[in-house]
């Protein structure tokens, strides 16, 4: 279920509220119980959660290799020179 902020006309109260998106929005104010009770417009926040998701995911044919041939997916790993060791 989304969460809307809320905020008063009247006296300033803020508040964030879980409804359903079919839920009618709130009018009265918990604080001062007047009819100024509106919906705040705010940045929409998500999360995603699980594995993730990859470029490669719904690409199909060549387009799914994006790793040219001979080229390492892994970072490639430094030895220590010779050099050092003595």
């Amino acid at each position: 279920m989304p969460i809307y902020e809320y905020v008063c006309d009247a006296c300033g109260f803020e508040k964030d509220v879980i409804q359903k998106m079919s839920d009618a929005p709130l009018k009265a104010c918990p604080s001062c119980e007047a009819e100024a009770f509106r919906k705040r417009i705010s940045a929409a926040g998500f999360r995603l959660s699980g594995t993730g998701w990859y470029e490669t995911d719904f690409k199909t044919g060549t387009k799914k290799n994006l790793v040219e041939k001979g080229e390492s997916s892994k970072p490639s790993e430094s030895k220590p020179s010779e050099s050092a060791a003595s």
